[in-house]
């Protein structure tokens, strides 16, 4: 009776690892055909590249004015 058991939860371990492990895989498959859909129908409009102006480099007074700032931020911060 034991053995019995121990075979029906076997097989129904088996069935239920299938059923799951066939949905994942129908999953995959509905999402990629949903992909290629929507890119069919929708399809990204690429964005014209811009170009940054260049950023001018600081002095060396504004760099020391720059750490000055930053320092004294860190300073507070750390008081509370």
């Amino acid at each position: 009776m034991d053995a019995n058991m121990t075979i029906e939860g076997l097989k129904y371990m088996v069935l239920g690892m299938t059923t799951v492990f066939l949905f994942l895989i129908l999953l995959i498959y509905i999402l990629k055909l949903q992909a290629k859909l929507l890119t069919k129908f929708f399809p990204t409009k690429s964005a014209g590249v811009t170009s940054v102006p260049p950023v001018a480099a600081a002095s060396g007074e504004e760099e020391e004015e720059i750490i000055a700032v930053i320092t004294a931020a860190i300073t507070e911060y750390k008081k509370g």
